[in-house]
């Protein structure tokens, strides 16, 4: 039985994520990581199935408000990157 899984939790997967590419990935390779290795979790965990994507995104966003996540200014061109002190 899978822990329902809460949005903080993103945060974390997001990093997961980006570390194993290296420290940079596009948001559409971070979802599919995620979809491939926490699928089971993602359906176990209510409405935030139908989120997920969203609040992964919304987990990035919060990376970059500490500063976990190099800036992107707005930008949909630019991969998700981490600040090479937390790779």
């Amino acid at each position: 039985m899978y822990e329902m899984v809460k949005r903080e939790k993103m945060k974390l997967w997001v990093i997961e994520a980006l570390n194993s590419f290296g420290g940079t990935g596009w948001p559409k390779d971070v979802s599919k990581y995620i979809w491939d290795k926490y699928e089971h979790e993602l359906k176990a965990s209510g409405s935030l199935l139908y989120t997920w994507q969203y609040d992964v995104r919304w987990a990035a966003q919060e990376l970059r408000n500490e500063k976990k996540l190099k800036p992107v200014y707005k930008r949909r061109d630019l991969p998700w990157e981490l600040n090479e002190f937390n790779s």
